[in-house]
């Protein structure tokens, strides 16, 4: 069985074909500041929560600590609550925001689990809704994606307004 192929809408081809980048984006994306660009939606202490660049489904968000840590055990008290605390704040971001049925949450620790980057672990949540998935991942092996990463960051910065105000 072959891997289920995503179809890109044309707008992210800039970002598809930039070259590969050396070293942790969980490290660096937050160390540059542009917190748009890079699809950080919040800042905490010792974490922060960041749009997929690879979504499951639309507003599918990500949870880890700035510090690179590879084993979830390594991850200070601190560190710990405070990740847990920003799975939930993610779950309230998105229920204000676009009302999912559901939502799978989870950690991929190690490559083997499928973990995409398996030196720094971080947690995801995804939105799910009736019907999300349909024929053509069955079908076509091919996964759609309905709405654009800005889109979906606008929807989602505009509940965590809600959210915390």
């Amino acid at each position: 069985m072959s891997q289920i192929e995503q179809i890109w809408a044309p707008w992210r081809t800039e970002y598809i074909l930039q070259p590969h980048k050396s070293g942790c984006i969980l490290c660096q994306k937050p160390q540059q500041k542009k917190d748009k660009t890079n699809l950080i939606l919040y800042r905490g202490k010792g974490n922060f929560i960041m749009l997929n660049a690879f979504p499951y489904n639309p507003g599918h968000l990500m949870v880890a600590p700035y510090r690179h840590v590879a084993k979830l055990e390594d991850l200070t008290d601190a560190e710990s609550k405070e990740h847990i605390d920003m799975i939930k704040l993610s779950i309230k971001i998105l229920n204000k925001a676009v009302n999912p049925a559901g939502f799978n949450t989870g950690m991929n620790l190690g490559r083997i689990a499928g973990a995409g980057i398996d030196d720094h672990i971080h947690s995801h949540v995804v939105p799910r809704w009736q019907g999300d998935t349909n024929f053509m991942p069955v079908v076509a092996k091919i996964k759609v994606l309905p709405q654009a990463l800005s889109e979906s960051y606008d929807i989602l910065k505009e509940g965590l307004r809600k959210v915390v105000s």
